[in-house]
């Protein structure tokens, strides 16, 4: 990857909502699932490299606590994927920013455990830093956009499914699918241009429920 994307600056950011305004989303019916919204927001880490914000889900939440997860949840009555994402950031990890700083949408990726995932791409802030709130965050980390390359991506089968299951090799292991298909399709994506398509792919079984 070109020392370029390790820098957090104006000219990513150009770069990122460019080639996320050229890509056409493919979003899925709700069909009696419940539609949520992710954030994959991108701060500086603390040598200025543009990174992404993951969290920990604190283990006592009702819905996959203890997991890795970039911030966000279900949405509420009437809210835009948008507007959910802005304020799961905000209640999740106190990073309060203005609509301004959505530079696009991913595709909608449906869930084995019956959520209608909308990954929502956002801009941070040089000037404020992710603050977990522990009722929801047990941990946060910071993903270097450089460690988001092709060669991450593994590709696993399980008896249970005839499609293949995605995970990234980040972090010392293995990242799952649903977020590491987000993060696999935000490199594809927004970084490099390319419109590869991830909701075919399959989470693990501790992840279908």
């Amino acid at each position: 990857m070109s020392a370029d994307f390790l820098v957090f600056d104006d000219e990513l950011r150009e770069r990122l909502a460019v080639n996320l305004a050229r890509f056409e989303r493919r979003p899925v019916p709700v069909e009696g699932r419940r539609a949520a919204a992710v954030a994959v927001v991108v701060v500086p880490d603390a040598e200025g490299r543009a990174a992404v914000v993951l969290t920990v889900r604190a283990h006592g939440l009702r819905n996959h606590g203890g997991q890795w997860a970039c911030p966000g949840g279900r949405r509420e009555p009437g809210e835009m994927a948008e507007e959910a994402a802005l304020r799961e950031l905000s209640e999740e990890v106190r990073l309060t920013l203005p609509p301004s700083h959505v530079l696009g949408l991913l595709d909608d990726y449906p869930t084995r455990s019956g959520f209608v995932i909308t990954p929502v791409v956002v801009w941070g802030s040089a000037d404020d830093k992710p603050v977990a709130d522990p009722r929801e965050v047990a941990m946060i980390h910071l993903v270097p956009l450089a460690d988001l390359t092709p060669d991450r991506l593994v590709l696993q089968r399980i008896p249970q499914s005839d499609r293949l299951v995605l995970a990234l090799s980040l972090m010392g292991g293995l990242l799952y699918a649903p977020t590491a298909a987000v993060l696999h399709q935000f490199a594809e994506v927004a970084i490099h241009g390319r419109d590869t398509r991830v909701a075919q792919y399959d989470q693990p079984l501790f992840a279908w429920s």
